[in-house]
């Protein structure tokens, strides 16, 4: 099945930052993290490709 040309992390990765900065002090931690891990889900960084 080939990879669908937008996904949510592309999405938490464009919009993330500034998402996380308007809403300060309204998400838990526990959402900071799912967040994180999806915005590094198919990275390089966890050796997906680019």
């Amino acid at each position: 099945m080939p990879r669908p040309s937008l996904e949510v992390a592309d999405i938490f990765r464009a919009h993330g930052p500034a998402w996380r900065t308007v809403n300060t002090g309204h998400v838990s931690l526990g959402q900071l993290k799912v967040m994180s891990a999806i915005e590094s889900c198919r990275t390089a960084a966890l050796g997906g490709l680019p």
